[in-house]
């Protein structure tokens, strides 16, 4: 069986669930106590291999260089929000009081801001909870993978040299300038970025995301194959837009402090993976289909 690219069933019970009402399915996995259900749209992406630079902070003779690329290889169907988490769905999570209120102070079908990772790991907690399956942040490698062409790994400024050390700095000044980025602060309605060739939406655009990929100081040996040493800080975690930074866990907003590289993200957001095995099966079980 092969997997679209873009989220679909593609099996004749799916096909039987869509007949009954896939929505009404899925409302009956979710208590109905605190409002309606939370009921996100999902992109499933084939299993594949791609070439990855690293995320952290690499040195090479005590001085700093750019990062190892390595092959990465997604071994099974990736299953992962079409959209960020919306602004409406995380105060589901502040009414049950799971989540604590975001700093933005936004409502309805707008991706969530003004969260740390330290909320988006207590919302995906929640989802959990409230569904009997599992969502989670996406590591890097993930969102990468997910980002597709979209996707900038750290703004780099090559190898460091003892004798001018500016000189990186101004690379990786040079190098941003080039990337165009304006700042874009007010977050847009779903869709405003439009979709990436596989089919996941507003990557990318104005409203960086949390992976659950802690920061690694690494050492590499000297001819850069290999990485020597690495010491990882959970407390720190990497973040993805318009290019690949890193910030402290309890971050709500990336212009106050806590950037790493290149200038700030615009704001701070989420979306989220769900663990295949057990959506569909629980929502077949519920019509009686299995």
């Amino acid at each position: 069986m092969s997997f679209d690219p873009v989220f679909s069933f593609g099996t004749v019970a799916a096909a039987a669930l869509i007949g009954l009402g896939f929505s009404h399915a899925i409302d009956g996995m979710y208590p109905q106590s605190r409002g309606p259900a939370v009921l996100t749209e999902m992109v499933t992406l084939a299993p594949g291999s791609f070439d990855h630079p690293q995320p952290g902070e690499f040195l090479r003779d005590n001085h700093p260089a750019a990062a190892p690329v390595a092959k990465e290889t997604i071994e099974t169907p990736l299953e992962i929000m079409r959209f960020q988490v919306t602004a409406s769905d995380y105060d589901r999570c502040v009414v049950d009081g799971a989540c604590k209120p975001a700093d933005a102070n936004l409502a309805g079908y707008v991706p969530v801001t003004g969260v740390s990772f330290l909320d988006a790991q207590a919302y995906a907690n929640w989802l959990s909870a409230r569904t009997g399956e599992t969502w989670r942040l996406p590591t890097d490698v993930e969102w990468a993978y997910a980002a597709g062409e979209r996707f900038h790994a750290d703004i780099e400024g090559g190898d460091g040299d003892s004798a001018d050390p500016a000189r990186r700095w101004l690379t990786q000044y040079r190098t941003e300038a080039a990337l165009g980025r304006k700042p874009d602060p007010e977050p847009r309605s779903l869709g405003a970025f439009g979709a990436n060739s596989k089919g996941v939406a507003d990557i990318a655009g104005n409203v960086w995301e949390w992976t659950a990929t802690c920061y690694a100081h690494a050492t590499m040996s000297s001819d850069s194959t290999l990485i020597a040493s690495s010491i990882s800080n959970c407390g720190v975690h990497v973040v993805e837009g318009f290019h690949r930074t890193y910030m402290s866990n309890f971050i709500r907003d990336g212009k106050s402090g806590g950037c790493a590289v290149g200038t700030p993200p615009d704001n701070l957001g989420f979306r989220l993976v769900h663990e295949r095995g057990g959506f569909l099966q629980a929502a077949l079980r519920r019509l009686g289909l299995t």
